[in-house]
């Protein structure tokens, strides 16, 4: 049985105060939820902040980036030594904003997926097709192109690591969510893929998050998918009420 893990993308967001705020929120509002892994990804200037408002709680803590170098001259990069320095366990990798938004390719993106097992965290890996993909009925050979290339080289141990989040690029801050039925057509799709690449009993155990325009509204209905493992929340994460009452539903 693969354990929900409910997981909070804050991306550009918050100050050090309403970051602390809320994380302290989610502390008060979670207590005692065992039953689904949570975890908060702020920005990085906030991570320290946040790591300590989190410490007597079970919400993990996560980046939501990561550099596929160890250390030296990569002005502006995080490695993972340094996440883990100040406590990360997860890290995005993959999200449509830097695939779309900051160019990132699926050879760099594997690059950070490697690298982040190696390193001792946990890569939440984000696939996920434009409107004009799905539109032209192309979205399963976009997802199964990222996820292949995305995991190119990680062996059945290494991906044990490794949670996939699939996030329609359309449905991300756009308000538009995929439908549960949508959602499972490519949650499934992606599950046969990792059953072809690691076989039955790895892929039933790997996590799949839906993302994009999750909120307390839907929750119910996309976890009640029977590949949905989990949800990748954006701006529903915001809030300590919507995002406690995401987890409190699934749990």
């Amino acid at each position: 049985m693969r354990k929900p893990f409910i997981a909070g993308n804050w991306k550009m967001n918050m100050n050090a105060a309403s970051a602390v705020s809320l994380a302290s929120g989610l502390v008060k509002e979670l207590e005692g939820v065992d039953s689904v892994d949570v975890a908060v990804c702020p920005p990085f200037v906030y991570l320290q902040a946040v790591a300590a408002a989190l410490s007597a709680s079970n919400i993990a803590l996560g980046s939501q980036n990561v550099y596929f170098e160890e250390n030296g001259a990569f002005t502006g990069e995080i490695s993972c030594d340094m996440l883990k320095d100040v406590c990360c366990t997860y890290a995005i990798i993959g999200h449509s904003e830097r695939r779309h938004v900051m160019g990132e390719t699926d050879e760099l993106i594997n690059k950070k997926v490697s690298a982040a097992i190696n390193g001792g965290l946990l890569p939440i890996f984000c696939v996920g097709e434009l409107l004009a993909e799905r539109n032209a009925g192309t979205t399963n050979d976009v997802v199964a192109r990222q996820v292949k290339k995305g995991l190119e080289g990680i062996c059945d141990e290494r991906i044990q690591a490794v949670t996939i989040a699939y996030e329609p690029v359309w449905a991300i801050g756009t308000g538009l969510t995929a439908t549960p039925e949508q959602a499972q057509e490519v949650h499934a799709m992606i599950r046969g893929l990792l059953t072809e690449l690691y076989g039955k009993d790895i892929a039933q155990s790997l996590r799949i998050q839906y993302g994009g325009s999750a909120k307390p509204g839907n929750t119910a209905e996309l976890m009640g998918q029977p590949d949905v493992d989990g949800l990748l929340v954006g701006g529903a994460s915001l809030k300590v009420e919507d995002f406690a009452a995401m987890v409190k539903t699934v749990a």
